[in-house]
């Protein structure tokens, strides 16, 4: 199991903002382009359908809606994805034809109720969705827009590549949601992102050596000119670049394995030697020999008590 080597991408693009076909017909050639290298695993980043919605203030007041404000949101709203629906169809056929894990950044909208929430979609091999992390909690001016989501949707996959899982963006900043995913085993940890400091590589480096997982890092490349003209009076105080990217791939030693790349579109690869996974537990090991579970106990709700699930099964 441990002598395994996985092939993995990150996509750093710009998608079409504010149209979810186009957009989806670029992902499709993202996969096209990831398969054509061997890439098992490919990343998106966070909520590149339709786009993160960066600079845009929604016309937000405290204690107060307006016109506008409700334009821009049934603007974002109508680009974004309902899982129930065919939309993402040809980007489900084109990884069944590529045979290749998928993680997908997506701002979903309920089918009923109509509610928007910053999702990650996991897909398989033959393009079917095995489940989805919706963010527990939004930052900032976030929370406008995007619902939370509880605990049940901290998950993640036991595959033939590994044990697949994560969070988006500064969620990786919550010690314990990202202990939950460690609890689990997660091999490959995902963190799709919005985050374009350079502060955010420290972080991916942390949890790479905290988990002592693989790590792939995932950011759009976003200019201002990428915006609809509709859109360009209300980020004409914004950079020229609005987002410079950084993704980034990580070992469990902290070792760079690709990236990380700025200010241009790229697909980034790395193959993931699992050896290097199962060495790196010796030093530490978080959930193992560090964990002192006789002083620390976290109990996620709607999650199993993997703790005292691992006691009983050893003691069995």
């Amino acid at each position: 199991m441990n002598h395994r080597i996985v092939k993995v991408g990150v996509v750093q693009a710009t998608p079409v903002l504010f149209n979810v076909e186009a957009t989806v017909a670029k992902i499709v050639e993202w996969i096209e382009r990831a398969s054509s290298q061997g890439v098992q695993l490919l990343l998106f980043p966070e909520s590149f359908i339709p786009c993160y919605p960066r600079g845009l203030n929604f016309d937000a007041v405290i204690g107060k809606r307006t016109e506008l404000s409700r334009k821009t949101w049934l603007d974002y709203w109508e680009h974004s994805v309902d899982l129930s629906t065919s939309q993402l169809d040809p980007l489900k056929q084109a990884i069944k034809t590529a045979g290749m894990f998928v993680g997908l950044g997506i701002t979903e909208k309920e089918n009923i109720g109509g509610s928007l929430y910053c999702t990650l979609v996991y897909f398989d091999p033959q393009g079917n969705i095995m489940g989805k992390h919706r963010k527990i909690k939004p930052t900032a001016l976030e929370r406008y827009i995007w619902g939370e989501s509880s605990g049940e949707s901290l998950v993640s996959f036991d595959t033939n590549i590994g044990k697949i899982g994560g969070l988006i963006c500064w969620e990786n900043y919550m010690p314990m949601a990202r202990m939950s995913m460690y609890m689990k085993g997660v091999e490959i940890y995902l963190a799709p992102t919005a985050d374009a400091r350079p502060a955010w590589q420290s972080a991916m480096q942390h949890i790479a050596l905290e988990g002592r997982c693989f790590v792939m890092g995932a950011n759009q490349f976003v200019r201002k000119q990428d915006y609809p003209q509709r859109y360009q009076e209300s980020i004409q105080g914004e950079p020229e670049i609005m987002s410079a990217g950084g993704s980034v791939i990580i070992a469990p030693t902290g070792e760079i394995l690709a990236g990380p790349v700025w200010n241009e579109e790229c697909l980034l690869t790395a193959e993931l030697d699992f050896k290097v996974l199962a060495k790196s537990k010796l030093d530490f090991d978080v959930v193992g020999h560090y964990a002192r579970k006789d002083i620390f106990k976290l109990t996620v709700v709607d999650q199993p008590d993997i703790f005292r699930h691992t006691e009983a099964t050893r003691s069995s």
